[in-house]
């Protein structure tokens, strides 16, 4: 095993996110490799790690100055096995080959625990939409749609949303690219409901997220009903894990952005949201106006030197991570528990750093990863291809009801498969495992290719 690690650190020098979540995987899936000899000899690890393909491609684009600027777009086609590429594009200054390679990585284990015949990809830009007009994003995404559709299609890779890409940039790209291509297919998904998309779609990944944590509970015989809860960022995860929080009778006291994090002790009930979701949604603004609007919560600025982020030091029941990736670090976690955490459930793609994930386990907290936990919004998006395939609508009902199902399903996946393999109630373990045995047997059964 170190072997394979040594050699993608060496190939893939300074890909710090990429060989984080690779690690994660390759210690988790040992004992598949000691059960199946077969795997180690068809090189299966080498061939998963390594993406089918890569492209790397620049995006000009005209300000509402006239001024020419040049981003960089990717996409990476992961892993095949069950289905078309399917994963979402992210425009974030951030955005690196490392982190979009290890996000393609981790989504292709979580479509597989989805029960949806979907493969795994992952895309987007180092552009920030962020005090753009409207005219400039839809400039940008029409640029980076010209090279993208190339590589895309309904039944080769369906990108969605992701940071940054909501229903403004998927409306952009998919009329670029139905320009192009002269066809009116489900190529993308996140589309807006007048015109092939889903309902439910939203509030997928946040709700699919508290619904996993729902029943983490249940096996511990708990309810979310009287929880107080700790919730980091304030995006569409973020939002839509709140209200269901809230929907099922706990009690969200924070929420955060890039420049801090407000505590409303009170609790952030459903008008407070809706403040929140104006906020952010339509007039894209800072967290920190939650203030001004309710002058009994506090506002925390961010400061990056700290050692920990002082939103997880508060007093609560469950942590729900919708941020982004290695938010909560090892002193973070210590001061999680000394606050009585007892659920983590991920939001994000890998919000938690290996050395806090290791405490949690250690100290018996239950903790389920991202790429079971916020499988909800890759699920609904295959339902939403589904739909788009028959040309019909499913009514909200349907497709929560569906998502429920699929989440209750993942839940007890990644139990069966840890308690086979000798690690029971080991989430982490259990989702790697059954998603790693998946995709391992599809690429098998198709040969060397």
């Amino acid at each position: 095993m170190k072997d394979i690690l040594d050699v993608i650190r060496g190939r893939d020098a300074g890909e710090i996110e990429f060989h984080q979540a690779v690690q994660e995987v390759v210690e988790s899936v040992k004992p598949v490799l000691d059960r199946n000899p077969e795997f180690r000899q068809t090189a299966v690890l080498e061939r998963i790690t390594e993406p089918e393909r890569v492209i790397m491609f620049r995006v000009p684009w005209m300000d509402d100055q006239g001024n020419v600027w040049v981003n960089r777009g990717f996409r990476i086609e992961m892993n095949s096995a069950i289905g078309p590429y399917k994963g979402g594009l992210r425009f974030h200054p951030s955005v690196t080959l490392s982190i979009l390679k290890f996000l393609a990585f981790e989504q292709t284990f979580k479509n597989a625990l989805t029960t949806l015949s979907m493969g795994g990809g992952k895309g987007g830009s180092d552009f920030d939409p962020k005090g753009k007009s409207d005219n400039e994003v839809m400039r940008f995404c029409q640029s980076f749609m010209a090279e993208l559709f190339r590589h895309i299609g309904p039944n080769t890779d369906i990108p969605a949303g992701d940071i940054g890409v909501g229903a403004r940039e998927i409306g952009f790209l998919f009329g670029m690219y139905k320009k192009l291509r002269n066809e009116f297919t489900g190529v993308l998904t996140g589309k807006s409901l007048g015109w092939g998309g889903s309902l439910v779609r939203p509030e997928a990944t946040g709700y699919g997220c508290v619904y996993f944590a729902q029943e983490m509970l249940a096996s511990r015989s708990e309810t979310l009903e009287g929880k107080t809860c700790l919730v980091s960022g304030s995006g569409n995860v973020a939002q839509y894990t709140v209200e269901k929080i809230i929907e099922l009778g706990g009690k969200v006291v924070t929420l955060s952005d890039s420049s801090g994090y407000i505590y409303d002790e009170e609790g952030i009930d459903k008008g407070k949201l809706d403040f929140v979701k104006r906020l952010k949604n339509v007039r894209r603004g800072r967290i920190q106006e939650y203030v001004d609007k309710y002058s009994e919560t506090v506002y925390t600025e961010a400061d990056s030197t700290l050692d920990h982020n002082p939103l997880w030091d508060h007093w609560a029941h469950c942590a729900f991570p919708c941020a982004t990736q290695n938010e909560i670090n090892e002193n973070d976690a210590y001061h999680l528990i000394n606050q009585g955490i007892k659920l983590v459930c991920e939001g994000a793609n890998m919000p938690c750093t290996p050395g806090a994930v290791d405490i949690f386990q250690d100290k018996k907290i239950l903790y389920a990863p991202g790429k079971a936990a916020n499988a909800g919004g890759v699920a609904v998006s295959g339902l939403e291809m589904a739909q788009n395939s028959m040309r019909l609508n499913w009514t909200r009902q349907e497709v929560d009801d569906r998502l429920q199902v699929i989440m209750k399903s993942i839940h007890q996946t990644c139990l069966d498969a840890a308690a086979e393999y000798g690690v029971p109630g080991d989430y982490l373990a259990g989702a790697n495992i059954a998603g790693f045995v998946k995709v391992v047997n599809a690429m098998l059964d198709q040969g060397l290719v």
